[in-house]
């Protein structure tokens, strides 16, 4: 086991690996093996920083002979990963009465002592934890109000420090490092930092390394300054140049927009390096290329330019949107710096979301309005409207419109068609609007509980105060959850080469299979386009809701007789038949599982009077009976009431009448193209294995009378949807009828919980927020609870049957821990939104190769 020292010397020998000292001191290292120009410095080990946070000095010894007059230092942290942040850099440690006087001779006395000003103003702050608005004060009174003189400044400042601790500001160097390094230390201990830092997925316990490094001077008499650069674009991954370069300061202040700064290249809003100083802006381009290929990824630089040379003080991943992700994944390949595996190790799967989706341009200036959950990715502008005939209308005047809802209901289905985003004030990431605006790739906000809906106004009110009316423009941002006033600039989605590419290389390494939530043939064109494995699940009522076919739907609910009900059924029959004829023709050759009707029957009832109203007219029925009948139907629990097979088993003729329509299509498609079709038939709700025993009698028998009228033979499989917790434990009977299973974890994780999907978005980011669960458990599985009945179920069932199909189907089968544990324990496949059916394919074959590496 290897020794680390408490500090060590960057050097192009060094072994300063990440785990120990920080990515920051592994990477200068790695720069320094390539001849690049790095000021001298020293890593302090994660131990070492624990300790000073304890009150334990590391040995400062080495820096006897180091710290001296004119020589300055700054301390930067080097946590374990970029992202998980920490304590902003200390600069100019070693700065005192002495060093300034050393410095003038060769910056100026004016020059010296902004830069004392500017180490007397961080250390009071940082490390004496001085007030900063009396510190501002001070500023504004010495250097503002009576004229711009650094040395007066420096001073009061002097002054200001001493009268406020009752001590001198520290002259010795050492004294000044220790105080740092000690200060830094207990920063990162803090409670504040350690919560920021696990919101960015750093464990509780993780260490922070630190770097004192040379200061590479800002100034001088040739060309100075301090900057970052990259040569990639930050929106396409692909040739150009981003960053900011000062001239003749340094510090963190120098590449966060403030000051008067040059552009890195040529660029008509102003002065840029590349005209200012070309050979500097030459270096840097070489650099860059070095460092990309030292550290195998696009970098951006860190750089102090000192008299014409350049120096670089750290290399970090360039920034990037999604899209450039992807296409700088592809080219690293192209290039031979990494293998595919690395490559798509690299890509964070919302990367491809961000890919499919219009998404804001991240120059963009905004206000944000509220807050909601984030339910469906994208983002879009539009004229607020709060109806779904309203949002019909507006398409047919081809205008953009937003739908703005209290909750969505199968009858807003043409509506949301019509929309470019829903916002609802209730539900969850699984509600209703939810899942459809995932499978229509709508930007979707839901439980935007801040939103007070006035439906006889059209308008809608915000807690302050603003109203909005019915026309005004807002813009949904779907990825993060915000509702935006009016609207802002959008990037456009990609779908080019490398997007392709990247998912092509999936195939290679995937062994989990990823299927999509298809319930139209429209739905399953979309499909295709992104090369799914087949669907996972088609829910036929989607069907039911267009208008010709809830005429004949509503008709089939109110017929007292059976040869009533029959006839209805009758009407239904070819225009299911239709649909899966298409479904199967598109989808030929690739497995396709239908589930049989789920919601129950009031759910293609009207509900407003005015809708009644027009139902009773339409059907030419007494008002009176079609309330009637719809109060018959209303349950109290209708999610636990007479829906899925309960539906099938006690009204008669509904499920026959589906089987009947699938096994002629595919017959008629098998004949067509003579291409087997093998339809999966899937069972819902079911929580006893006689209801699946019963069912698939009463569908095999269907499929014999369709066989004989068509001289065709049909392969099919019959399977239950688990989405009962009953269902799951006893799944080793169920499996004895069934020839797959397929976890419906949206309903699985209701009945489990004990909470209702569509109300839950109210508490939920309160619950997550204060960490009474951890996730929200209809975004991404609960491994604890739910993620434990699915294995058990998938355990018990392949006892009971080794060849036994086992898949997840609900808006689970889209996140990528989700998929991760599907991968896992076994599972055949995931089913989701076409839109997610990406992600789902990169998380699986990120899964199979971080499986592999372990073994």
């Amino acid at each position: 086991m290897t020794d680390f020292a408490d500090i060590a010397e960057i050097t192009a020998t060094a072994d300063l690996p990440a785990a120990e000292y920080g990515v920051r001191a592994e990477v200068l290292a790695k720069l320094l093996q390539a001849d690049m120009p790095v000021p001298r410095g020293f890593a302090v080990s994660k131990a070492a920083v624990h300790k000073l946070a304890l009150g334990e000095l590391p040995d400062l010894s080495m820096f006897n002979d180091v710290l001296k007059p004119g020589v300055l230092y700054s301390v930067r942290r080097s946590p374990e990963q970029r992202n998980w942040g920490g304590p902003r850099a200390i600069l100019n440690i070693g700065m005192n009465d002495q060093t300034r006087d050393v410095l003038a001779r060769d910056l100026g006395l004016d020059r010296a002592n902004d830069l004392y000003c500017r180490f007397i103003r961080s250390y009071a702050l940082k490390v004496a934890r001085l007030d900063e608005d009396d510190l501002e004060e001070l500023v504004e009174e010495e250097f503002i109000n009576r004229g711009r003189d650094y040395g007066r400044l420096a001073t009061a400042l002097l002054a200001f420090y001493e009268d406020e601790l009752d001590e001198p500001f520290p002259q010795d160097p050492m004294e000044q490092l220790q105080q740092v390094l000690r200060a830094v230390a207990r920063m990162w201990e803090g409670t504040t930092a350690r919560i920021l830092r696990q919101a960015r997925g750093a464990p509780a316990d993780a260490g922070l390394g630190l770097i004192i490094q040379d200061m590479a001077w800002g100034t001088g008499d040739g060309e100075c300054g301090v900057g970052s650069a990259q040569f990639t674009s930050l929106i396409t991954g692909q040739a150009g140049s981003h960053g900011r370069y000062k001239s003749e300061t340094h510090g963190h202040d120098a590449v966060t927009g403030r000051g008067g700064e040059l552009y890195l290249s040529r660029d008509d809003r102003g002065l840029s390096l590349e005209e200012a100083a070309p050979k500097v802006f030459g270096q840097l381009q070489s650099l860059a290329r070095t460092a990309r290929s030292v550290l195998k990824d696009e970098m951006m630089l860190q750089f102090a330019v000192q008299d014409g040379a350049v120096w670089v003080l750290d290399a970090s991943p360039a920034e990037r949107s999604g899209r450039a992700e992807v296409e700088i994944a592809v080219t690293l390949v192209a290039d031979g710096l990494r293998s595919k595996a690395e490559a798509l190790l690299s890509v964070t799967p919302g990367s491809l979301t961000e890919m499919l989706h219009r998404q804001i341009d991240p120059k963009a200036e905004y206000g944000v309005l509220t807050h909601g959950i984030a339910a469906s990715p994208g983002a879009n502008s539009g004229k607020i409207v709060f109806t779904a005939e309203a949002a019909q209308a507006s398409a047919a005047q081809g205008e953009n419109c937003i739908l703005v809802r209290t909750e969505t209901s199968p009858e807003d289905i043409r509506g949301m068609h019509s929309a470019q985003g829903i916002l609802t004030t209730r539900g969850g990431i699984t509600s209703h609007a939810a899942v459809i605006a995932r499978g229509l790739g709508l930007p979707c906000i839901v439980g935007a509980a801040d939103v007070d809906i006035d439906l006889r106004r059209k308008r809608f009110e915000l807690p302050d105060g603003r109203q909005f009316e019915e026309g005004d423009i807002i813009t949904l941002d779907g990825a993060s959850g915000e509702v935006i006033e009016g609207a802002t600039d959008l990037v456009e989605p990609d779908l080019g080469g490398a997007f392709n590419t990247l998912l092509d290389w999936t195939d290679e390494f995937r062994r989990l299979g990823v299927r999509a939530n298809a319930d139209t043939p429209n739905d399953a064109r979309l499909a295709k386009t992104f090369r799914v494995d087949g669907i996972g699940l088609c829910r036929t009522e989607h069907m039911f809701f267009e208008p010709g076919r809830l005429t004949a739907m509503r008709e089939m609910i109110f017929a007292d007789q059976d040869q009533d009900r029959q006839a209805a059924l009758d009407r239904l029959m070819p225009m299911q038949r239709a649909d899966f004829v298409e479904l199967f023709g598109l989808m030929a050759g690739l497995p396709v599982c239908i589930r049989l009707l789920d919601p129950p029957l009031h759910e293609f009832l009207p509900q407003s009077s005015k809708e009644i109203r027009s139902l009773a007219e339409a059907m030419d029925l007494p008002l009176a009976k079609v309330m009637g009948r719809t109060e018959d139907l209303s349950e109290y629990n209708p999610m636990l009431g007479m829906r899925g097979v309960r539906l099938g088993l006690t009204v008669p003729g509904i499920y026959e009448m589906q089987a009947r329509a699938i096994f002629e299509a595919a017959a008629h498609v098998q004949e067509a193209h003579g291409t087997p079709i093998k339809p999966e038939i899937m069972i819902p709700l079911v929580s006893a294995n006689k209801e699946v025993e019963i069912v698939k009698s009463r569908v095999d028998a269907v499929a014999s009378e369709v066989q004989i009228a068509t001289g065709q033979r049909l392969e099919y499989s019959v399977g239950v949807m688990v989405e009962t917790p009953r269902a799951a434990l006893k799944a080793g009977h169920i499996a004895q009828f069934s020839e797959f299973l397929s976890f419906g974890t949206n309903d699985l994780t209701q009945m489990t919980y004990g909470l209702s999907r569509d109300d839950a978005g109210r508490f939920m980011r309160d619950y997550v927020n204060t960490g009474v669960y951890s996730e929200d458990p209809f975004h991404s599985i609960d491994l604890d609870a739910v993620g434990e009945l699915v294995m058990l179920a998938a355990t018990r069932a392949k006892e009971a049957r080794c060849d036994i199909e086992l898949g997840l189907c609900g808006e689970h089968g889209g996140d990528p821990a989700s998929v991760a544990f599907c991968h896992k324990i076994g599972l055949d496949y995931v089913s989701c939104s076409p839109y997610r059916a990406p992600v789902a394919r990169l998380a699986a074959a990120q899964t199979a190769i971080l499986d592999a590496k372990s073994v």
